[in-house]
């Protein structure tokens, strides 16, 4: 199972890689990002797909621990609440 997990996200690494690739070269016009009433320098699309790629990818990497921290607290809340309910009968 890992290792198709491992094949699977190389092969979305690539496709990004290549989408990337093709896209620069593609379009090479200037773009500036504007957020609020802060704004960029003018840099290429690729450069800018790029950078919020790796920015992507380093996020989950970051976020993936706890979201694991998260489910094995909630399974160890339901098996106290299987514990708690227990019939009579089987006694």
């Amino acid at each position: 199972m890992k290792t198709t997990a491992n094949l699977i996200t190389s092969i979305i690494i690539a496709l990004w890689v290549v989408a990337i690739a093709i896209i620069s070269v593609q379009n090479y016009t200037p773009v500036s990002l504007k957020f609020f009433n802060l704004q960029s320098i003018q840099i290429s699309v690729g450069i800018i797909l790029a950078f919020s790629a790796g920015i992507g990818m380093i996020g989950i990497t970051v976020i993936q621990p706890l979201w694991s921290i998260g489910s094995s607290q909630q399974g160890n809340e339901t098996l106290d609440d299987a514990e708690f309910f227990v019939d009579d009968e089987d006694f």
